[in-house]
């Protein structure tokens, strides 16, 4: 289905057969897991269950970088696995999140009542609090300072709502932002980043911010189908008198305006992205951190003023992510990306949105950063006959895999790409 869904796509389909036929490797490598503990194996096997928007690009890292950040990441999925358990009273919960810094020093510490489906990062603890003792000293006191702040800002909010704009850059900074600036640290300590990537904070809290948002915006439906609320109430009390008001297809207007409102938000952090990524040097870092910037803002212009964010699942095509990830290997090629979706999105804005003035002013400023060093053209350009002729005999093809891959079993030939 993957190829169906980019057949008015000929650089996807392109690129979808590249990246099966071993593209992959060059923003993807191959872990050398023969060399590694069985216990930092373990850690990898964790890494891949429980992450399929990270995982390769954390394995993609260069030298101890790459454990650390891997580290890093099961430390927070079983800190957030607790936050997100709702079996665990408050009363336990609160506790266990604002300590759960110190169980990384507790060889034995483990949890074994959730019922979450990642719980496996809690019941085996152990083994990821050993990995992490066998960090360096910068490392673990990197990992250890973002757990603890972390932990007690998701004990703030398990006990009151996000309602104003406020409170929700609040809330980001803490399930995401401090994960940017954790990260940023951590590329500083491993030496592959010069300092200043790890000390200003404020642009590293801007990576995680709009991440965060992106993904807060996109899973509106999910969360209110289990009682979840992370839009901001000063935004959508200005259109609906109940949250989940906003799904109910005669409020499709109102709900428009309040989804546009908060993509608009989610864009002011376009521009301390683009600085972010300017400052790195190292390849593997900028992979690292470009990848997931350059899927959001594609997931965030396929959300801007969709009907569909309300009645169901808005997600890129695997072939766009495949193609997003390929490409955004250097500044030249993010700026064009950032560029083609913010035109997408302007070509989108309507006369009568409420929030028209700022959606056009923040646009503006997107383009401004990155038609100055690049161009639509230089990933738009008219195909040369030649692709198209590639383009058609790769569309043949496709119907060959199609063919193929039918008789298999659910999920063998589909490559995650979210």
């Amino acid at each position: 289905m993957d190829i169906v869904k980019s057949l008015g796509h000929p650089e996807e389909i392109f690129n979808l057969f590249k990246f099966k036929m071993g593209g992959c490797r060059t923003v993807m490598p191959k872990l050398d897991y023969e060399s590694m503990s069985e216990s930092l194996r373990t850690c990898y096997l964790y890494l891949n269950q429980t992450s399929r928007s990270f995982a390769a690009v954390i394995q993609a890292l260069d030298g101890e970088l790459r454990h650390a950040v891997c580290i890093f990441y099961l430390v927070l999925r079983a800190l957030d696995t607790v936050e997100d358990d709702m079996t665990i009273p408050l009363e336990k919960k609160v506790p266990m999140l604002n300590d759960f810094h110190t169980y990384l020093y507790q060889a034995n510490w483990c949890f074994t009542e959730s019922h979450e489906k990642d719980r496996q990062v809690l019941e085996d603890f152990p083994t990821i609090s050993l990995e992490f003792r066998n960090l360096g000293q910068a490392y673990q006191d990197v990992i250890s300072d973002i757990c603890h702040r972390m932990g007690v800002g998701m004990a703030e909010f398990l006990e009151k709502k996000v309602g104003s704009m406020k409170e929700w850059d609040q809330y980001c900074h803490y399930v995401a932002g401090l994960v940017g600036i954790g990260l940023s640290q951590l590329f500083s300590a491993s030496q592959l980043e010069d300092p200043e990537v790890g000390k200003d904070t404020e642009l590293a809290n801007s990576m995680g911010l709009f991440l965060q948002k992106t993904n807060i915006i996109r899973d509106y439906l999910e969360d209110i189908q289990v009682a979840r609320a992370f839009w901001p109430q000063e935004a959508w009390s200005q259109f609906a008198c109940r949250l989940e008001d906003l799904a109910e297809p005669d409020q499709l207007t109102s709900a428009l305006s309040c989804l546009n409102l908060l993509v608009t938000d989610a864009l002011r952090h376009v521009p301390d992205v683009i600085t972010y990524l300017e400052r790195l040097r190292n390849q593997s870092v900028f992979n690292f951190c470009a990848i997931p910037q350059v899927m959001a803002i594609a997931t965030l212009s396929a959300c801007y003023n969709n009907p569909q964010v309300f009645q169901g699942v808005v997600k890129i095509r695997k072939g766009q992510a495949v193609t997003l990830m390929m490409q955004a290997t250097n500044m030249g090629a993010v700026q064009s990306i950032m560029a083609q979706y913010s035109q997408e999105m302007l070509q989108r804005v309507s006369l009568t949105d409420p929030s028209r003035d700022k959606t056009l002013f923040i646009l503006g400023v997107i383009q401004e950063r990155t038609l100055s060093q690049a161009t639509l053209a230089s990933r738009t350009a008219h195909l040369s006959p030649m692709y198209l002729s590639a383009a058609m005999i790769l569309a043949a093809l496709s119907w060959q895999y199609l063919s193929t891959t039918a008789g298999q079993p659910p999920g063998t030939a589909d490559m995650q790409g979210h």
